[in-house]
């Protein structure tokens, strides 16, 4: 598995995980799952889009900065 930070990609409109600098996932799909660090433990997500992104499961978070991994 590969560690790394979500962040927003205007060109695409979809949230993606950022591994370093310069290396990207290429944008996450409507139903991927991956895990989120929530208080020290990583836990299975998947990503959703209504108006905007959310995590499902964590709807009344903002998945923009957390630590991901996929």
């Amino acid at each position: 598995m590969k560690e790394g930070v979500l962040v927003y990609d205007e060109r695409q409109d979809r949230i993606d995980i950022r591994f370093g600098l310069e290396e990207y996932y290429g944008g996450l799909h409507c139903g991927q799952c991956f895990d989120i660090l929530v208080n020290g433990e990583w836990k299975p997500t998947s990503i959703e889009k209504a108006e905007d992104w959310y995590l499902v499961g964590f709807s009344k978070v903002d998945p923009l900065g957390l630590r991901a991994r996929i």
